[in-house]
């Protein structure tokens, strides 16, 4: 039985594949240009986009389940509707092809951005506010419009699943997401300072973990939060200072003087065509220092995070197997798991 995954190359995808070969399954993958985090994987390769439903139909010919994770991370608003077009159209165009391929089931990659995460009833859990409205980024709106199309699907009778996982972090990852980029500059002495606030962080391991989970346990129709725990910045850099043993730096700038700096940063970003490590959008979500409750996926699908010590050690094992340290004050690592 032929399992499908969108955005393969991706960080989690990358991770969710290995663990789908590993298992013994048929894997098919809609894959783009990059496929580095797919060296070596004995998979079925698809050349697609899921902004081409054909390419989609193509792919999902005979499969028993799509994970769609395809999706466009973005921290500098809708690039030129590219935001959009990924996060928004994808979905329906992926929901639409399910349907016309006869996919028995769905399992949705969201993101906990889908969620209003400026809400300060409690904890952010399935039935809390959503993005939605001109007042939300264009990443976070996107995430919240493309779960509403997946929710037309299934009144349409698809049979799919939502997960919405939060900060990810982990060994694997290849394209060099933006808090891997935050790791790598630490144990390189490039951030001059920290910033202040925080999210709730959590292993892509444990991620795929809840994907597995929810293509077999999760309730048609259902959200399922795969989040971690908690960490501020300055947490987290604590932690990685002793996995490494570099001093990592002190000094913690406030959110304000952060969000004066913002727009300089992006403005340098744009003129040397680079990403800046910061925006006004990321800054926004670590302002919000969102506390979010994992306990549906604990209960209904079994789902159990690791410690984020562990996350962050087997981070920079990775690192090292891939040659991207140089020399260490220690090595207190362990072989990623």
């Amino acid at each position: 039985m032929t399992v499908v995954v969108t955005g393969a190359s991706g960080h989690v995808g990358g991770n969710l594949v290995r663990a789908l070969v590993a298992a013994g399954r048929e894997v098919r993958v809609l894959v783009r240009e990059d496929t580095r985090a797919l060296e070596g994987v004995a998979v079925e390769r698809v050349r697609g986009d899921v902004r081409d439903p054909d390419s989609l139909r193509a792919a999902f010919e005979g499969a028993q389940v799509v994970f769609h994770l395809a999706a466009l991370i973005s921290i500098v608003g809708d690039q030129g509707g590219l935001v959009t077009q990924t996060n928004v159209e994808g979905p329906r165009n992926v929901a639409r092809a399910c349907l016309d391929c006869g996919v028995p089931r769905l399992v949705h990659t969201s993101s906990i951005h889908a969620f209003n995460l400026r809400s300060r009833e409690g904890q952010i859990d399935e039935a809390g506010p959503r993005s939605s409205g001109s007042r939300f980024n264009p990443y976070d709106r996107s995430k919240a419009a493309g779960e509403v199309e997946i929710r037309k699907a299934i009144d349409q009778g698809l049979d799919a699943v939502i997960v919405n996982p939060t900060g990810v972090i982990g060994p694997l990852d290849y394209k060099l997401s933006r808090m891997g980029e935050v790791f790598l500059q630490l144990s390189q002495r490039k951030l001059p300072s920290l910033i202040d606030g925080g999210f709730n962080w959590v292993d892509v391991r444990d991620v795929v973990a809840g994907l597995l989970a929810a293509e077999t346990k999760g309730r048609r129709g259902e959200s399922y939060i795969l989040g971690g725990r908690w960490a501020s910045v300055g947490e987290l850099a604590n932690i990685a200072e002793s996995v490494t043993g570099v001093r990592v730096p002190r000094m913690t700038s406030p959110m304000w003087l952060a969000q004066v700096g913002a727009p300089f940063m992006e403005a340098w970003a744009k003129l040397t065509k680079t990403t800046p490590l910061y925006t006004a959008e990321a800054l926004e979500a670590l302002r919000a220092n969102p506390r979010v409750s994992i306990a549906k996926a604990e209960r209904e699908l079994g789902y159990a995070p690791r410690p984020l010590e562990d996350s962050v050690r087997d981070i920079y094992t990775w690192f090292a197997e891939q040659g991207r340290l140089g020399p260490l004050a220690h090595a207190n690592f362990a072989p990623a798991k």
